[in-house]
């Protein structure tokens, strides 16, 4: 009996502290261990250590914009030397996902779609290849929120300055994948049942809107969404073709490449600062000069998929973290070769919302997005995994060490 009481106590502090690191790292996803940046309601600190983020990593070009109840209260154009201000124009890379997912929601308000229709009965064009799986499963509305099915996880490639771009019908056929894997856009899984993100569903929704407007999808987009809001500057160009708009660089700040994007619709729109806080303003007040009804655009950022059961996406935004009311802050990220990221998160309890446009840099409009998110809600956004793993560390070994001395005290004094 006496040798069963050393296993015992091994046994119960192995126990302990297991129980205690998963809670350490469960109430991480709260945001427990981590600290804002600056003081909740402080917009000039938050700026301004944006600002000393900024021009301490960005070796390229970049554009801010800080909002508080829908009104602009800083803005940070860097490197100056470029020529950079409110209406240089930069990539957005999968930020574009959004501006279809608005399309997609006009085509709805105006009776020619609906969103749990199969998108094979508007298409004509292409059809979904054959599968084991029910392709009426392929709603718009799954499309939206990455949950049909498909499993290309695109990631488009890139395509030099002087090649020709493919058709929708041959992208999806064929895509270019940014890996350089042979990717098909088809039905992998069971529709409904998981998220899976999905460029390749967003090139069929490019073509939905062509097929149910009988618009090319730039003329659409532009007619519907761009110029009813004054949104000048932002268009599906070849972003070496546009002036004013920034140039291309590198992690490393070297100068880079521009590059054509096939797949406008998931990956293609080019914008500027100035156009984008039009575009946030609209949504966040729902502008009758945008075409959607309040309920609709509430809609967007209602849960239809799930991770872990929490809720990370809408229609063709991400729900980066949950408001104090039970709402989502909201939006979208872009990323892309060489050195592209964007932002743009708005939180729909305050109209406070968030803007970064950098090329030059992989990360930094997300990274300081996850800052701006934490500082909003108390919660990191669901992009930071990693980072809420990292804070949950600390307290997981003090946790555990101290259950270890506890046990080992307790088991002298039995002893």
């Amino acid at each position: 009996m006496k040798l069963l009481k050393p296993i015992f106590v091994v046994l119960g502090s192995i126990a302990a502290i297991a129980a205690w690191s998963a809670l350490a790292v469960f109430v991480g996803f709260y945001g427990w261990w981590m600290k804002p940046v600056a003081p909740r309601d402080d917009h000039a600190a938050f700026y301004a250590e944006a600002v000393r983020i900024i021009e301490a990593s960005n070796l390229g070009n970049s554009a801010f914009v800080l909002m508080e109840n829908g009104d602009v209260v800083g803005q940070h154009y860097w490197q100056d030397r470029h020529g950079v201000d409110k209406n240089t124009v930069f990539p957005t890379a999968s930020f574009s996902k959004w501006i279809t997912a608005l399309g997609v929601l006009s085509l709805v308000e105006d009776g020619l779609i609906n969103l749990d229709d199969p998108v094979s009965i508007h298409l004509t064009r292409w059809r979904l290849p054959d599968s084991p799986y029910d392709e009426d499963g392929v709603t718009i509305r799954r499309l939206l929120s990455h949950t049909a099915g498909l499993t290309d996880g695109l990631g488009f490639g890139d395509y030099e300055a002087d090649e020709t771009l493919p058709t929708i019908e041959q992208s999806l056929i064929k895509p270019r994948a940014s890996s350089g894997r042979n990717v098909e856009v088809a039905i992998g899984a069971e529709p409904g049942k998981e998220f899976a993100y999905s460029g390749g569903g967003y090139l069929i929704l490019q073509l939905l809107i062509e097929e149910a407007s009988g618009q090319d999808y730039q003329s659409y987009i532009k007619e519907k969404i761009l110029d009813p809001l004054g949104i000048s500057n932002s268009s599906f160009d070849f972003i070496g073709g546009i002036g004013g708009a920034t140039k291309s660089f590198d992690a490393t700040g070297k100068p880079a490449p521009q590059y054509q994007y096939a797949a406008a619709g998931a990956t293609g729109f080019a914008s500027s600062a100035a156009d984008l806080t039009r575009l946030v303003k609209a949504i966040a007040v729902a502008d009758p000069a945008l075409g959607l009804g309040a309920q609709t655009l509430q809609s967007m950022r209602e849960p239809e998929a799930f991770v872990y059961g929490a809720g990370i996406w809408g229609f063709g935004t991400m729900l980066y973290a949950p408001t104090q009311s039970g709402d989502s802050v909201f939006g979208h990220d872009g990323a892309n070769e060489p050195a592209i990221n964007v932002s743009v998160r708005i939180n729909p309890e305050t109209n406070d919302a968030y803007i970064m446009l950098v090329n030059g840099h992989s990360s930094l409009a997300s990274d300081i997005g996850a800052e701006w998110v934490l500082w909003q809600s108390g919660k990191p956004d669901f992009l930071s995994t990693e980072r809420v793993l990292k804070s949950a560390l600390l307290p997981a070994i003090l946790g555990s060490a101290f259950i270890l001395f506890l046990s080992l005290l307790l088991s002298r004094r039995r002893s």
